[in-house]
């Protein structure tokens, strides 16, 4: 079993906590006593970048798990349930962390997560993008083929139970900045970004070593940034714009909220 599912909006967990918490550890929850009950041979949980938290990057499997939000936290236990529920149950099992994917066929009309779609599908309307903080920002964006591949191996080569995983690139480091700047260039748009508040909580240096994977996985980057930006830039020309869908609850409406999503800005 592939367990990919979860409402993926680190940003907005902070204020949702319940319907991520939710959808992240009782969904595993629930999955997990499925799988051991039906003797599922391997299980593997896809967890979050979000759980190195502000360590110190590259993020390495080995180092502490230190999340700081309640996505990362909800991440986190769920991946202590699924090796409490594996090891007591004779289930293997095995964490992959993926981070930052991007793709055709990703969701480009929500206002809470995917910072390249939300880009795209402004920009293609004409509007600038939205940029928390400085923009400085740092993040390796991962193509959804370059993750597809790993995550197979790891459903199925032997010998690799318990392992904790990174799925993803660790060679095009980029800031939200210069993502912003490389989608201007792809689309011949004329960037005058509007810069907004800090995001709480947001880490400011989010890169994840692909070492491991390499070396267990024989793992390699397929497709770079700017490739991977095309093809999303031709996937959403292909579909057309789309007005954002704010499709989920704000629970804690607190002073701290982004007006981009209070007042619905994006």
């Amino acid at each position: 079993i592939y367990h990919c599912g979860a409402i993926a909006t680190e940003g907005l967990s902070v204020f949702s906590p319940a319907v991520i918490a939710k959808h992240v550890y009782e969904n595993t929850a629930g999955l997990l006593a499925a799988a051991a009950s039906t003797r599922v041979k391997r299980f593997v949980y896809c967890s979050s970048m979000a759980r190195y938290g502000k360590g110190n990057p590259p993020f390495r499997e080995d180092q502490p798990a230190a999340p700081v939000d309640p996505y990362g936290i909800a991440k986190y236990a769920a991946e202590l349930l699924v090796k409490n529920v594996s090891e007591t149950h004779g289930m293997e099992y095995l964490i992959a962390v993926p981070h930052n994917i991007i793709g055709p066929r990703q969701k480009y009309d929500d206002p809470f997560r995917n910072v390249a779609s939300i880009m795209i599908n402004r920009m293609l309307q004409g509007k600038q993008p939205i940029i928390y903080g400085d923009g400085e920002q740092q993040r390796c964006f991962s193509f959804v083929q370059d993750c597809v591949d790993p995550l197979i191996k790891m459903g199925t080569l032997p010998g690799l139970s318990g392992q904790t995983i990174n799925i993803g690139p660790d060679e095009e480091a980029a800031t939200i900045n210069q993502l912003a700047r490389i989608l201007a260039e792809l689309l011949s748009f004329e960037l005058k970004p509007i810069y907004v508040a800090d995001r709480p909580l947001e880490v400011k240096h989010a890169v994840c070593s692909a070492d491991k994977a390499r070396r267990l996985l024989d793992y390699h980057t397929g497709v770079s940034l700017r490739e991977g930006l095309q093809s999303m830039i031709s996937w959403i020309r292909q579909n057309g714009v789309k007005p954002f869908h704010y499709h989920l609850p704000i629970e804690i409406d607190s002073p701290f909220l982004p007006s981009t999503w209070r007042d619905r800005l994006i």
